[in-house]
């Protein structure tokens, strides 16, 4: 037995035509509406600086953000991305192509 609601405009629709989650206004609209295992661009921002080599504490101080607010942002990340640690965050940023590894975009501090 198929179950059956109103939507907002009055329209009656079935259970099988809506799948759980999903919006029935423009399918343009809700292809721009992020999903929650994307990075926001704050969390971006701070994998860039990973990237870079910086620490929580570097990252914090960069950013006027607390070391506690740096170590939520990278939990967060790891937990999107499934990694157990920084180098398992890179690797995924990497093959997920949320960083780039073209020559320069990693900090040289003077090495080659």
């Amino acid at each position: 037995m198929q179950a059956e609601k109103q939507d907002r405009g009055g329209d009656t629709m079935s259970g099988s035509s809506m799948k759980s989650g999903e919006m029935s206004a423009d399918p343009d609209a809700a292809s721009l509406k992020r999903k929650p295992e994307d990075l926001t661009p704050r969390e971006l921002e701070i994998l860039r600086l990973i990237w870079d080599g910086h620490t929580n504490r570097s990252i914090a101080e960069l950013l006027n953000i607390s070391m506690k607010t740096a170590d939520t942002h990278r939990a967060n990340m790891m937990k999107k991305l499934r990694a157990s640690n920084t180098a398992q965050l890179l690797k995924a940023a990497i093959e997920g192509k949320l960083l780039h590894t073209h020559e320069g975009s990693r900090r040289s501090d003077g090495e080659k």
